[in-house]
């Protein structure tokens, strides 16, 4: 069952996508994301394939996917739950994946980097400073950022070579809300001030300040946890306001 903003998962992107299968995908992550359905609860596919305007086929397809995300599960003949994740967990994840990642950047500016991932962390820069240009805050725009926020954080931990560190920001991953490609809520300040710490991160990179690179590295992420409790409040606030 849906929440009360249930109307807010009507969309145009699911019928203007290349590929509809991708856009009920990224329109639904990003609809578990808000919290727009309630933990625990189950889905309803026929009334959510009604809802979207798209057949059972796509929409199964993208449930599955996002059950492999973490963010469902699956029970043959139950169907697809919403699965729960508590504060707690989310923030000691993202503590975790903060003194992780604050090691592969250490490890990444003291050994350098290939010119393939300069490249490759320089166009995230790049695009990332094109997408956020226009501020409309779309949907278009989150997954966009979405993109390129990954891709950031993935070179980087690449870059650092390091098997076991990369074990470790898997293991945090197995919570949703924390994996670089999910974007808990498109608040376009809190957007800029990621971004803008990205550029920071790789000029510490690309100038061997590998102390400061990993203390900026490992604030970065930690903010990005006081960004996301914030978000937990608000939703709290709202669902507590319409009781």
């Amino acid at each position: 069952m849906l929440q009360k903003t249930r109307p807010q998962l009507k969309s145009p992107l699911i019928l203007q996508s290349p590929t509809r299968a991708a856009a009920v995908v990224e329109h639904l992550r990003q609809a578990l994301l808000d919290g727009k359905f309630k933990d625990g609860s189950r889905i309803n596919e026929v009334a959510l394939s009604n809802q979207l305007g798209v057949s059972r086929t796509p929409l199964r397809a993208a449930l599955q996917m996002l059950t492999g995300e973490g963010l469902l599960y699956h029970q043959p003949n139950k169907g697809f739950t919403v699965r729960a994740f508590s504060i707690s967990d989310i923030v000691s994840a993202f503590e975790m994946r903060a003194l992780a990642e604050g090691l592969a950047v250490r490890l990444a500016t003291e050994r350098g980097l290939s010119e393939e991932l300069k490249a490759k962390i320089e166009r995230s820069l790049s695009d990332g400073d094109a997408i956020l240009r226009g501020r409309s805050g779309s949907k278009a725009q989150r997954a966009g950022y979405a993109r390129v926020n990954k891709i950031f954080h993935s070179s980087l931990l690449a870059a650092a070579g390091a098997t076991l560190l990369d074990d470790v920001v898997r293991i945090c991953q197995q919570v949703p809300q924390v994996a670089a490609h999910n974007v808990m809520a498109f608040d376009f300040a809190d957007i800029l001030e990621r971004h803008r710490a990205h550029h920071d991160i790789y000029t510490a990179v690309i100038t061997r300040e590998a102390a400061e690179a990993e203390e900026r590295m490992r604030q970065h992420i930690l903010w990005v946890k006081k960004s996301m409790v914030r978000q937990f409040a608000r939703r709290a606030r709202a669902s507590a306001s319409d009781t």
